[in-house]
Formats: C-alpha cells, structure tokens, sequence
C-alpha cells in the first residue's frame, strides 16, 4: 500500500477507519441501504467535523468491497488512484477511502437522483423530458472527452446507464472506475487487455481482438446515447428477438428522419425537438459505427449535442393547471387545461353544479340532459387538443420541465400509489 500513499500524495483524499464508517452509516444498516453493483453493497452516511476535523459538512455514499463479488482489490485500487487523481465537473468526487485489513472501501460525493438507468427505465419514475436528457449526454460526453485529453489519455471500458449518477440537477457524473485502464502512448495505436465491461455497450473490436482505443468508449457512448433516445435496454431479453439487441435493432434507421418516430421512446409523447432528435439519431450512428476510426472524438460529440439545447422546435401537447376558483364559492378548484403557447382557456372542467331548488323538476331534467351533452363535446375536445402538437418556446419547456402534466404519466402514477 505504499504504492498507494505515493500516487495519492496531494490528493487531498481523506483515509478512513472502518469504525468511522460503521458509525457514518450506522453500522451498514438496512436503513442506510442504497443498493449494490459489482463492486459490492452501497449505504449512505453523513460526515461533517465531528467525525474529524476539516471534513465538509455533507451526505455521502459509502461502497463496500465484496470480497467474493465481480471486482476486487485491483478494481479497488484502480478507481482510488483514477479518481484520487482526476478532478472534473463530470466525474464523480472521492471523498476518501478506508484499507484496513481485508476491508476495502470507498467514500464518494452522494448524487441524489442515484444512476440514469433506474432513473431511464424503472416504470415507477417519471419521463426524463428530451432536454434533460441532451443534458445528460452532454455532461456524459464531457466527462469522458475530459479523459481521453489526459496527457496519459484514460479509456474508462465501463460506460453505460449504471455507471452515470445524477445529482438534484440531474447534472451527470461518471463513477466506478474500476476498469478504467491507461490509453496507448506514442506511436501505440492501442492497449491490450483482457475483455472485461458489460455485454450490449462494449465495443464490437474490442470484444474480437482485446484491442482498446479511446473510440472504444465512444461506441459505447453511442450505446447509451440510443437508450436516451428510444428508452430501450442495450439488451432486453423480454423484447421481440429480432428486438433484444437495441444496436442490431435500432441502428439501420439512424439515418432515416422519416423511420425516426419508429424508435424514439414513446414515453415522450412526442415532446421533442423533430430536428434534434435527427441530430442526436446521426450522432449515434456516427458513434456506433463498426469502424473506430470512422467514429468521432468525444470533443466533437460534444460540440454536436450543446447546440440542441438552444432548438426551439420543441412541441408541447396540452398540460395542465389547477388553478382555485374565485373566493365565495366553495373554495373548489378549477381544472383549466392549456396548450403551449395559445394561452387561453380550452375548457373548465369546474362546474358550479348548484341548482335553484326551486326551478321544476322539468327544468332539472333539461338541464341535466345539457350538461350530459356537453361533457361528450369536451371528451372530444381535449382528445383533438391532445392529439395536435402545439409548438412552444425553449424558454417555456425548460421551465416547466417534467411539471408539464401527461395524462398517461398520470395514470402510471396514479396506479403505482
């Protein structure tokens, strides 16, 4: 471990007991439970200065080495020195580390909004809007462009959905570098490894010969960037056959804009940017093409996606409001349904249904019969708003985010209560 206290010097990374971390966690309690991937379980604990003096005030997420799991000490001392060395925007922040007899374990920044893959696939959350997702992509691409520039270029081998964490912001962070390996140097084309990573991102050269470039991480971007836009798994076995490989799948109608509504994640409701999503759709197939030498650098997939969050192209269906109704009367509320940027009031769903008791019971019957009526005329309204795209300003879209009200959302959560 000398080794060790050596690449770490000027770090700034703070060295652990076990038993501070039993206590941060409350002893690894189920409470504190977060999840668990290869590396092993993952608890969330809280430092500040009482723990030791000069620690900041913050959550933290704690991994535990399992000792009989996927990855080991190597994997371990590989992503305390990556990481202990490398400090970006869009990589996860190592807090410290504890080694202490066969005990290995990591302290990390927490990310509230936990990996992109529960956050992009779990049925139970909301829908990533189009352009929280072009921000995710971004801020990915960046982190790994900001490796592949080292003067040593860094090939991280391990990116996917899993390895992406989201703060409040849903600002991105690659983690676990445990397979991250140094790049070829000089005159070397590639390094030479032993295939390790996960089935569906790997790079198809990679996966052949053991070569490993820096386009191998791109293709594998390009593998995560298609999961943003159709919101399928890389594999899924419980799709169709000709379905289970999204790249197979998927990629031959990269390039066509008019085969582009049949792979774009429905969940979106049509909610996006028709231009760039062609944009994004070219990209990826630039990325996953079967030459690495035909793929682009991560700065220049970078250059491509920061211009799609400024297009204003994006359409918005129908949302809702609820607003209360004017003082005096009942304190009930009124269901104003809006579209984009008409602004106006398509129909109320509030009725004072109120009657003069009064009136005769002819009248009562009348009435009613009109109301009935006229509820039919607003079901068939609100389908035709529903189905016709209204365009809206950026501005609009970035503010009301995933506030924007979908009525099938709502089903799905109404249901998962």
């Amino acid at each position: 471990m000398s080794d060790l206290s050596i690449s770490l010097v000027g770090s700034n990374l703070h060295v652990f007991t076990r038993m501070e971390l039993q206590v941060i966690t409350q002893n690894f309690s189920k409470n504190n439970y977060l999840g668990e991937g290869g590396f092993g379980p993952v608890y969330k604990g809280f430092i500040d200065d009482k723990l030791r003096p000069g620690l900041e005030v913050q959550p933290v997420a704690v991994k535990v080495l399992d000792l009989e799991g996927k990855q080991g000490h190597r994997e371990w001392l590989t992503e305390v020195i990556f990481l202990g060395q490398l400090r970006h925007s869009h990589l996860v922040n190592l807090v410290g580390y504890c080694c202490e007899d066969e005990h290995r374990l990591l302290v990390y920044e927490f990310m509230e909004r936990g990996n992109l893959e529960n956050k992009l696939f779990r049925s139970f959350t909301a829908t990533l809007p189009w352009l929280t997702r072009i921000k995710i992509a971004i801020g990915a691409a960046k982190g790994l462009a900001f490796l592949h520039e080292q003067e040593k270029p860094v090939i991280y081998r391990d990116f996917k959905a899993s390895n992406i964490l989201l703060d409040t912001e849903f600002t991105p962070k690659l983690s676990d570098f445990g397979l991250a390996i140094d790049g070829p140097e000089g005159d070397e084309t590639h390094v030479t490894t032993r295939v390790m990573g996960t089935h569906g991102y790997a790079a198809p050269e990679y996966v052949m010969t053991g070569h490993l470039t820096t386009m191998s991480d791109v293709f594998s971007f390009g593998v995560v960037l298609l999961e943003l836009i159709t919101g399928r798994r890389s594999m899924d076995k419980n799709r169709p056959s000709r379905e289970q490989n999204l790249v197979e799948w998927a990629r031959p109608l990269l390039k066509d804009p008019h085969k582009l509504d049949r792979i774009m994640d429905p969940r979106l409701e049509g909610q996006y940017s028709t231009e760039g999503a062609r944009k994004a759709a070219l990209l990826a197939y630039q990325c996953l093409s079967q030459h690495p030498k035909s793929r682009p650098t991560m700065s220049n997939v970078v250059k491509t996606l920061q211009p799609l969050l400024d297009l204003n192209d994006i359409p918005i269906g129908p949302f809702v409001y609820i607003v209360p109704n004017d003082e005096g009367k009942n304190n009930e509320s009124g269901v104003l349904i809006r579209s984009g940027q008409q602004g106006r009031n398509e129909c109320d769903m509030a009725k004072n249904l109120n009657k003069d008791e009064q009136q005769k019971e002819e009248e009562k019957k009348a009435k009613a019969s009109h109301r009935h009526r006229k509820g039919q005329r607003h079901k068939h309204r609100i389908r035709s708003l529903r189905s016709r795209a209204v365009y809206s300003d950026t501005a609009l879209y970035k503010t009301l985010g995933t506030s924007l009200y979908s009525p099938r959302q709502e089903q799905l959560a109404l249901g998962h209560s």
